[in-house]
């Protein structure tokens, strides 16, 4: 009998690891692993261990300054985990086996952000930089207003993309048509890889907190019924393209975050298509759990639950507030980073 990671992925379902850990890598490429993704958090809570303080420090004797000896780590980690998936991306042709480089989250920051043109100028130049030469890594942009519009111009340079932080149907919508209308005009479709991130249980905390009145059997539901939705909307608009490889959604925020909620409810949910990104923690608790899964993710709740997240939930306001947490919560860890890395320097320094 398959493990229970094994049944999740023969139902279907790519497996990538939310990490980039050296030590967490491998022993999830034996579980099935195919990818990984990466952002400000990762990065940020791998620096403060001193696993890394080696190749930071030769790093700080080439010269960098602080934002680019992050930067520099960055590429460094993503570098060492495209190596790993490599062997993937070459036996799907392309397929599978991409990580996921996040940009800076401090283009979206309250406090520091440039004005909205500059913004979107900096996703495309730093876009293309941080693409060059890899073609295996996937460059993570966030579905806010400077992003999405960033994303023709990111696809008309033949850049392959992980549009994060999406929501609602609206933004799935903008970006996946930026990005359509951008390959288009480079061409070479035969190579045209994107994906989609749908946080999942970040849904079902502001429901919990904003819409209290959901009955106890919807609440905890909104955040799976989007994620179908939006899922059967991209199988619908891509049915047609007749593209070689697949544009697929990735399922992010798979952790159950809700009391009362199993560890794996996300999971089963959106078992048997596209992409689930899970934390290494929550994979491990699949193991121990020993279930074996089957296809799910096209398999709709009855209407009337249906009918009552219609009814009264807000997709405006639950985007609006949403982004602006999502946001903060990767440009804090990324002036924690910076932080970190000042301190490292120091304390090498003083070696």
């Amino acid at each position: 009998m398959s493990t229970a990671l094994r049944s999740l992925v023969e139902s279907g379902t790519k497996l990538w690891l939310d990490s980039i850990d050296p030590d967490q890598v491998p022993a999830n490429i034996d579980l099935g692993i195919t990818g990984a993704t990466s952002n400000p958090i990762i990065i940020a809570d791998l620096m403060q261990t001193d696993r890394f303080d080696h190749a930071i420090g030769q790093r700080i004797e080439a010269g960098d300054n602080d934002e680019q000896l992050a930067w520099n780590m960055t590429d460094q980690m993503v570098r060492w985990a495209q190596s790993r998936f490599e062997p993937v991306w070459e036996q799907t042709s392309g397929n599978d086996g991409y990580v996921s480089f996040e940009l800076d989250p401090l283009l979206e920051d309250a406090k520091l952000a440039p004005p909205h043109e500059q913004r979107v100028a900096k996703y495309v130049e730093e876009g293309k930089r941080w693409a060059e030469g890899h073609r295996n890594r996937l460059i993570k942009v966030p579905a806010t207003a400077a992003g999405l519009e960033a994303l023709e111009d990111l696809a008309a340079a033949g850049i392959s993309l992980n549009v994060t932080l999406i929501f609602t149907q609206r933004q799935y919508d903008l970006a996946r048509e930026a990005i359509w209308r951008g390959r288009q005009q480079f061409g070479q479709l035969e190579s045209f890889k994107s994906v989609y991130s749908i946080f999942v249980s970040r849904v079902d905390v502001y429901t919990q907190r904003h819409v209290p009145q959901l009955s106890q059997a919807t609440q905890g539901q909104v955040g799976i019924v989007n994620a179908k939705r939006l899922w059967r909307s991209n199988q619908e608009f891509w049915a047609s393209k007749h593209l070689p490889l697949q544009q697929e959604i990735v399922f992010a925020s798979t952790g159950a975050k809700l009391p009362g909620q199993a560890p794996d409810c996300y999971v089963v949910a959106l078992a048997g298509s596209d992409i689930q990104t899970n934390p290494p923690a929550t994979n491990a608790e699949i193991e121990r759990m020993s279930k074996q899964y089957v296809k799910t993710i096209d398999q709709m709740p009855e209407a009337s639950l249906l009918k009552e997240i219609d009814q009264e939930v807000d997709h405006q306001h639950l985007e609006q507030v949403l982004m602006t947490e999502g946001v903060a919560k990767f440009a804090d860890p990324f002036k924690q980073l910076l932080l970190t890395l000042g301190q490292k320097r120091q304390a090498l320094s003083a070696v």
